[in-house]
């Protein structure tokens, strides 16, 4: 352990310039040379206090300033679109820099064995690490994707439409429900229309979702109708048995918008009789 101390100290400005070195060729200079100077050299540092500190074990406490630095790499590299594998090999680099100096003799090859196993460890974390980051960034992009995919647009005054694209699940169904309600409320608006035309299939599924989403609006004092309602989906709505109740339901948005705007106008003749 003493041997491996004092040959990691003593040689670390030549093996951190080779271990930059070897990186940047993996990496083909797609990152700079000073920031991976930074990196590695950060990380260099704290290895080479957590060993001699507490020896080989990457889990004991002394090791926990050189896992949080590889944890930041790693989250670092998946934001950037390394791949795992590269990130790995940016850890598994340092031990063929130590190689030829480590194991020159029987001593110091015992010393790079169980050095290696550390960096195996390490690397290890990495790929663990960066996994975990690139989960979150493809849950957030979903995230983000959802919302564009389920656009609440104001047709008229009074009149807001939500023209849905593709598939219709539970999570969507919770994002199409509350941008609508949302857009109620902001609008003031008391028609909406949901135009299915973008749907490509609507099974049983489907349609407890729209009603779900149907019945949320009504909750909010608005008339909801279902447009888009093309032929083989009104004949697969017959052939299930789904029943939309007296939810209004047209063939087209331009039909839905046409009876909308015909209700919006007899609501504001009802409230100036009322007034009068």
């Amino acid at each position: 352990m003493h041997l491996l101390v004092e040959t990691l100290a003593a040689h670390r400005d030549v093996f951190l310039a080779q271990w930059i070195g070897e990186v940047g060729r993996n990496l083909q200079g797609r990152l700079s040379t000073a920031e991976l100077g930074r990196e590695l050299g950060d990380l260099y540092d704290a290895v080479l206090q957590a060993i001699t500190e507490g020896g080989l074990d990457g889990r004991s406490e002394p090791f926990g300033e050189a896992r949080g630095l590889l944890i930041e790499l790693s989250r670092s590299r998946a934001r950037q679109g390394f791949t795992p594998t590269e990130t790995a090999r940016s850890v598994f680099a340092l031990k063929d820099v130590v190689e030829p100096t480590l194991a020159a003799d029987e001593q110091d090859a015992r010393a790079y064995l169980q050095f290696a196993r550390l960096l195996d460890d390490l690397g290890l974390l990495t790929t663990e690490a960066y996994i975990r980051t690139r989960e979150e960034i493809i849950s957030t992009q979903a995230e983000q994707l959802l919302e564009l995919s389920t656009p609440v647009v104001k047709l008229w005054d009074g009149v807001v439409g939500v023209p849905l694209v593709g598939t219709l699940d539970s999570a969507r169904t919770q994002v199409v429900m509350e941008k609508l309600l949302q857009a109620l409320v902001d609008s003031d608006s008391t028609h909406a229309i949901i135009d299915i035309t973008g749907v490509p299939t609507v099974d049983t599924q489907v349609a407890q979702h729209l009603l779900k989403t149907v019945v949320a609006a009504r909750m909010m004092g608005a008339q909801c109708t279902i447009s888009g309602i093309r032929p083989q989906i009104a004949q697969t709505i017959v052939a299930l048995g789904i029943e939309f109740g007296d939810i209004p339901t047209n063939a087209s948005l331009a039909d839905a918008l046409r009876q909308a705007l015909k209700e919006v106008a007899e609501d504001a003749k009802d409230e100036v009789k009322g007034l009068l």
